[in-house]
């Protein structure tokens, strides 16, 4: 029968088990910590060694030569004081910013009217303001992709772009991994009913910046095997599950094939098109299909690991590569600019889950630099004042 006296002693109950497991709990975490102090075992996050080799250093806090980062994410810029951001631009010797995220944040609502309006909006503030500093992309809502005027439409909101001062079409990974239409079939990279986007940007003369995939270990199993496992750990949505997902070489191979496709259409293959790790195999992309470029946004982790074979890679491609960052963090440049420039040796990347190795020097001749960092990008956006770059 039912009590206040039964229910307080069931209170206390659970009150008395409560406070038992929080002190096996609490003695079982000394015990396992002393034991771990004991035998000097530690977590690999934990791990942080001071090196004793002695070498030259050659930090750099700005480019020797100013430079176009045609890689960035500014999903706020519609409303955003765009005034410090060009005081950190001119520290670090950038005399121009791509915004790749032009609808921002309405990019993720599925509502295409108010990622023109954020458009609108963000080519406003930069016209107002600082109008020679910064270029915005156009988004595209590709979840209608089904739709019988989707084609139309999509080509109508690029042309209202281009006029209102876009000057390039950015197309996100959702495409050829998680983005299906309305039979719930994926959408993969060469899809034809995309292909009236990809020959009205050839028409309006504005490239295709597209991020296609994630690096390969990202498709691979998450064991001790996979050196990126670290990233797994930290951020395991980051991963690309075989059940879930294609393969890494799937999406790969359509995006070649879309490209090879268009070829009156200039893209810019993201992130060295995840291939940076490979970069024999980059060479014969860029062979393959002279409408493509790439940039080196979120990849200087993997040049950096492989001097020698990236520096001969940057002179032999001098003329198709551009200095991209992807996400903006002033205090991260610094590394770009130490790999580009110096023959520094075992230094640190700043992101540990994106390597557990050290950084090299490429110490790149005068002219690919000038090439990486601005002339390369003055060639795909005419409308940039060279006047910048004098």
């Amino acid at each position: 029968m039912f009590s206040f006296k039964n229910f307080l002693k069931v209170l206390l109950f659970f009150f008395s088990v409560l406070i038992v497991i929080l002190i096996v709990s609490g003695i079982s975490y000394l015990v396992i910590n002393k034991v771990q102090i004991k035998n000097n075992l530690m977590d690999i996050e934990e791990y942080s060694p001071i090196s004793t080799l002695v070498v030259s250093e050659n930090p750099l806090k700005k480019s020797k030569f100013p430079f176009i980062d045609v890689h960035s994410h500014h999903w706020d810029m519609a409303v955003k004081d765009l005034s410090g951001i060009v005081s950190e631009m001119d520290d670090l010797n950038m005399k121009y910013m791509i915004n790749l995220s032009g609808s921002g944040f309405a990019t993720f609502s599925g509502n295409q009217s108010l990622m023109d309006l954020n458009l609108s909006k963000s080519l406003t503030n930069v016209k107002e303001n600082f109008p020679k500093r910064f270029g915005v992309f156009v988004n595209l809502d590709l979840n209608k992709i089904d739709d019988k005027d989707f084609a139309k439409s999509s080509v109508e909101i690029l042309e209202n772009a281009v006029v209102q001062g876009a000057i390039g079409l950015k197309i996100y990974k959702n495409l050829g991994l998680n983005l299906k239409d309305s039979k719930g079939i994926r959408v993969k990279v060469d899809d034809k009913r995309l292909s009236p986007i990809w020959e009205a940007c050839a028409k309006l003369n504005i490239p295709v910046l597209i991020h296609s995939g994630e690096p390969s270990p990202f498709f691979d199993p998450i064991d001790k095997y996979n050196e990126r496992w670290l990233h797994a750990r930290q951020k395991p949505n980051s991963f690309r599950p075989s059940d879930k997902y294609p393969t890494f070489d799937t999406v790969m191979k359509e995006q070649y094939n879309m490209f090879k496709n268009h070829p009156s259409t200039t893209f810019i293959n993201a992130h060295m098109g995840w291939m940076a790790n490979d970069l024999d195999k980059l060479g014969k992309h860029l062979d393959d299909l002279p409408n493509v470029h790439t940039e080196i946004g979120a990849v200087i982790g993997e040049l950096g690991r492989q001097p020698r074979k990236a520096r001969q890679f940057f002179i032999n491609y001098q003329d198709r590569i551009m200095f991209g960052k992807d996400t903006y963090k002033k205090s991260e440049f610094d590394v770009y600019f130490r790999v580009l420039e110096t023959d520094d040796e075992y230094f640190d990347y700043y992101r540990k889950r994106h390597g557990l190795w050290k950084m090299y020097g490429l110490n790149l001749p005068d002219e690919v630099l000038k090439k990486l960092y601005y002339k390369n990008a003055l060639n795909l956006f005419p409308s940039i004042d060279d006047n910048l770059f004098n």
